[in-house]
């Protein structure tokens, strides 16, 4: 297995392993599968710091992260935040502990001081994941969005690199 920037042929496997998120309910407040032209326009759209990883067995693509602008006011340059998904079958497979370290070195070679993510407090193999990478829970927004009818919780986590 091996972590690598993603290229433009990676695409329909990002897309998928997104959609399964969104179809999950586990990843994501997006409700509504995405298309090419939405990933094509997420990947081509973005500045070179903001990478886009992923990781790779055999030519099949078993998971991908990405480093994302956590807002586009200059002070929080060094901020990123990031998104992982693991397509279905190789969740809790170490998958995304190897993409996370190669994330956080790439966000160090682009002067990133400081990653943060949003999960669900459900979502429990996220959550040990990033623990142990030295992620620390930040707080909780309540009722933070909508989902299938259902208010849910985001919980906010943060690592300085």
């Amino acid at each position: 297995m091996k972590a690598r920037l993603a290229e433009l042929t990676d695409l329909i496997s990002i897309l998928n392993i997104y959609n399964q998120g969104i179809e999950d309910r586990i990843a994501t407040l997006e409700t509504e599968v995405k298309n090419m032209e939405y990933i094509n326009n997420w990947f081509k759209n973005r500045e070179e710091k903001y990478v886009v990883l992923v990781l790779e067995k055999n030519e099949q693509i078993l998971g991908w992260a990405s480093i994302n602008p956590y807002n586009n006011r200059c002070v929080y340059n060094g901020v990123g935040e990031i998104a992982i998904y693991i397509e279905r079958a190789y969740r809790g497979k170490g998958i995304g502990k190897i993409l996370l370290t190669e994330l956080e070195l790439k966000a160090k070679q682009f002067d990133f001081y400081k990653l943060l993510l949003f999960t669900f407090p459900f979502n429990k193999l996220g959550q040990s994941l990033y623990s142990k990478m030295g992620y620390r829970e930040v707080g909780i927004f309540k009722k933070q969005g909508l989902l299938d009818g259902k208010f849910v919780d985001v919980k906010a986590m943060e690592k300085l690199l």
